[in-house]
């Protein structure tokens, strides 16, 4: 940050003051010179017995305050550390200078408080919050989803191994990098690039963007949950019957008493249709081509999800850092809950089986290293600027490191524990179906979820219980990814344009949330299904992940990793080990290449239900992510056309970081001298 930072200091004046105010001078004079020195945002107060009235700015001790509002015992500064050398002859107070001064005519007092001009930067209310937040940022809906199909596709047991190996190798790295970078510049994800490497600077707009993308759909499941969870307060749950006027003749009630019914492939159990034909209604969408009308039930819910959002985020993390104690720690009530009922399910222990029995051939593809290293990227979310804007309202000391560690264990343990809630009910649906797990769990995506889980949850007992809390926490996970992915947005536009917006942040957080409402209409149509996929494959995936593996190559190669290393050092008192460093310097890029070069030669089969999506969606998608991503270039062309001087000049200022945070270097410098 530019912003200078609060500093309170404290010299006997028997000599001339650093600014040119000379100790016999009285405050008259000073108070004359007040005009001239706010220019240069320094105000000096001469005070007798200063100590007696306690300056608020000062802590107790001979601890001091700095900008963060937490104490040190070293000078902020070097000028700070000039000022309180003491004048020969001159006496100290009992309070080390700040204590009452002699007699009249004797030393005085010279109180330097250098103030600032902007608001003081947020902080967390208690540590928990931000910790509760990280984690109910990383854990979301594809932890509950996505992983156990991967697992279960990629091997069972044996994907774990390449899984750990991704985890420990790249993403915790680079989880701990962002949580560093966020907490030692106390920036948002665009202002910080002039600490580190300004011509990188596009990378924040780039993120802005892609998190803007993520809106437009992500919330859209939340409407989808949210529209279930309506429809559950009702004694017979919707999706249970086939007489509906939604439903279709293929439609088969297969409820556990229906011992006489038989299951065909050609048959669709009325959860199905439920979620095709009345939730999504894409029967009435023929693809892409032709979305249809807007569902006017979703626009409402979507209505509803975002207005919570906007209540939520709108004051900063001083109030989402209260909402996530309920919507981060609810979900792993449900998950307790649902795992409980799931293991006395008939038919449980087979699911369980097909999800860890381990094929330890499959580990010979690349497909699977390539899956596990995209599901760690994705699940733990480095690149969407989140961990960034988090971990600078953190104080300036805090352990991110043993952060770092402990919410991605939780992450991990939560996808691994995701997989049994779901998967005992795969094995119950099997059983009761008289069928293989694998064809019952063919379904991935949503669809797992409502689908197959939701006509699980019709066929216990209690199924309206079930119903309610299952879908509860779906939007609560959701909720949890949004409050974080907008957070990320709004701390690095405030960060960047602190005095057009600091003291709007209301208004410019309602209109984030109007925009990001608008931009989601599409996906609320008959064919919005369509939509939501494509902005999954191709809007956010590719980008975000070519925006991290140059963010990793600006901090460990042009920035430098003994730089960064020395910061963290400054921050958490230890030296960072050589795992991590060589972790940054070429192991993290190498894993984010892999999974680039992969996804290129591998292009992912877009396909929903029975609709393939044509060549040309293909080209749209590629098109929505370079749209993003073209920030990146684009902002370098415009860095160097704007700067001053030769070419040769202008690189070399363009790769020049800038001092980061006064207080921050200069207590560096002042403990070296």
């Amino acid at each position: 940050m530019e912003t200078k930072d609060m500093m309170m200091t404290s010299m006997p004046t028997a000599d001339k003051g650093e600014n040119g105010v000379e100790s016999g001078k009285g405050g008259e004079e000073v108070e004359g010179q007040e005009e001239e020195t706010q220019q240069e945002n320094v105000s000096l107060v001469l005070a007798d017995g200063f100590g007696d009235r306690g300056p608020k700015s000062l802590t107790s001790g001979s601890g001091q305050q700095v900008s963060n509002g937490y104490t040190t015992s070293t000078p902020q500064s070097p000028r700070e550390g000039s000022e309180q050398r003491t004048a020969p002859g001159a006496a100290s107070g009992p309070t080390g200078g700040t204590g009452s001064t002699g007699p009249v005519g004797g030393l005085r007092t010279l109180v330097v408080q250098q103030t600032s001009l902007e608001r003081p930067r947020e902080t967390w209310s208690k540590k928990m919050d931000f910790l509760l937040s990280v984690i109910g940022y990383a854990v979301d809906l594809g932890n509950v989803w996505r992983f156990p199909y991967i697992c279960y596709q990629n091997g069972g047991g044996a994907f774990l191994l390449p899984y750990l190996l991704m985890a420990v190798f790249g993403g915790v790295p680079l989880f701990y990098m962002e949580l560093a970078l966020g907490q030692f510049h106390r920036s948002g994800c665009i202002s910080i690039w002039k600490h580190i490497c300004p011509i990188f600077k596009g990378i924040g707009f780039a993120i802005c963007i892609i998190a803007l993308y993520v809106a437009f759909y992500y919330n859209t499941i939340m409407a989808w949950a949210l529209y279930y969870l309506l429809s559950s307060f009702r004694p017979t749950l919707p999706w249970t019957t086939c007489t509906n006027s939604w439903n279709t003749a293929n439609c088969n009630r297969y409820l556990s008493s229906d011992q006489n019914v038989s299951w065909s492939n050609s048959s669709t159990s009325p959860a199905e249709e439920f979620y095709k034909r009345h939730v999504l209604q894409v029967h009435l969408s023929p693809g892409l081509h032709q979305l249809g009308s807007i569902s006017w039930q979703l626009a409402l819910c979507l209505l509803f999800i975002f207005t919570i959002v906007y209540f939520s985020i709108w004051k900063g993390v001083k109030t989402s850092g209260k909402v996530v104690w309920v919507t981060a720690t609810f979900p792993y009530l449900v998950l307790l809950i649902l795992l409980i009922r799931g293991a006395t399910l008939p038919g449980a222990w087979r699911g369980v089986v097909y999800y860890l029995r381990p094929s330890w051939e499959k580990l010979l593809s690349t497909t699977v290293w390539i899956d596990a290293a995209a599901q760690i990227f994705f699940s733990l979310g480095p690149g969407f600027g989140v961990l960034l804007a988090f971990a600078s309202y953190n104080p300036f000391h805090n352990n991110c490191y043993k952060d770092a560690l402990v919410t991605s264990s939780v992450n991990c343990l939560t996808s691994f524990l995701s997989g049994f809630v779901i998967f005992t009910v795969l094995g119950y649906m099997a059983e009761m179906r008289k069928q293989d797990v694998d064809d019952v769990a063919k379904d991935a995506g949503p669809s797992l979820l409502f689908i197959i889980y939701a006509e699980a949850i019709a066929n216990m007992p209690a199924a309206t219980f079930f119903a309610i809390i299952f879908f509860l926490m779906i939007i609560m996970l959701g909720l949890d990814s949004t409050f974080a992915g907008l957070e990320g947005v709004i701390t690095a536009m405030l960060d960047e344009f602190p005095h057009l917006l600091a003291k709007r942040r209301e208004w410019f957080v309602l209109g984030l949330v109007c925009v990001c409402y608008l931009g989601a209409l599409s996906t609320l149509t008959y064919g919005g299904a369509f939509v939501v996929k494509l902005f999954e494959e191709y809007a956010t995936g590719p980008a975000v992940i070519t925006v991290v593996l140059l963010e990793v190559i600006a901090v460990s190669w042009f920035y430098g990793t003994n730089r960064f290393c020395n910061d963290i050092q400054l921050m958490l008192g230890f030296y960072p080990g050589g795992f991590w460093r060589v972790c940054w310097v070429a192991i993290c890029p190498c894993f984010l290449l892999f999974i680039i070069i992969s996804f290129l030669a591998f292009p992912p089969e877009v396909k929903l239900f029975h609709y393939n999506y044509p060549p040309w969606t293909t080209v749209l998608g590629y098109c929505i992510g370079v749209s993003s991503f073209i920030c990146v270039p684009a902002y370098m062309v415009y860095h160097l056309l704007n700067a001053k001087g030769p070419f040769k000049q202008r690189l070399l200022k363009s790769i020049t970081p800038q001092p980061s945070n006064d207080h921050h270097r200069d207590l560096f410098v002042t403990n070296a001298i």
